[in-house]
């Protein structure tokens, strides 16, 4: 889902994006990159954008060669949703917000269940905009759904 505001002179478009979990064919995950590309591709430059959602992927604790993308602070490994979400930012000149911020883990942790404590949950904005964000963190008591926590950015 994808929405448009004009703010102050400002054109800000935010993205909700859901990517499809590990256990689906790879078919669905291509349509899925394919799908956000092509939204994210007809944005024009001069509009602020910003991309919140659940991408069921690991970037892992550290930048491992994303240095521009991943701001050093994750957590977890990373894995290949990781892979694809980090490759996604680094084609559309993106940065991974909830990375950028030195945190305890409990307010790294997006998601937990009886059976995982992770990062899935990332919030985007593009790089020359990253001024704009001030921190970005997990409030560990709210939760979004049973197992979601809530994702904030400043």
């Amino acid at each position: 889902m994808a929405v448009k505001l004009v703010v102050e002179g400002f054109t800000l478009n935010i993205i909700s994006a859901y990517a499809p979990q590990a256990g689906l064919d790879e078919e669905e995950k291509r349509r899925f990159w394919e799908d956000l590309d092509e939204v994210v591709g007809g944005i024009p430059l001069t509009e602020k954008l910003f991309i919140g959602g659940d991408f069921n992927g690991h970037i892992g604790s550290t930048s491992g060669g994303y240095d521009e993308e991943h701001g050093g602070f994750g957590l977890g490994v990373r894995n290949g949703g990781g892979v694809s979400l980090l490759d996604f930012a680094k084609a559309f000149g993106l940065v991974v917000a909830n990375s950028r911020f030195p945190k305890r883990e409990h307010h790294l942790v997006t998601f937990r269940s009886s059976t995982a404590v992770t990062q899935i949950d990332f919030l985007l904005l593009r790089k020359e905009d990253k001024g704009l964000c001030k921190d970005c963190k997990v409030i560990p008591g709210e939760n979004l759904t049973t197992q979601h926590k809530l994702l904030v950015m400043d």
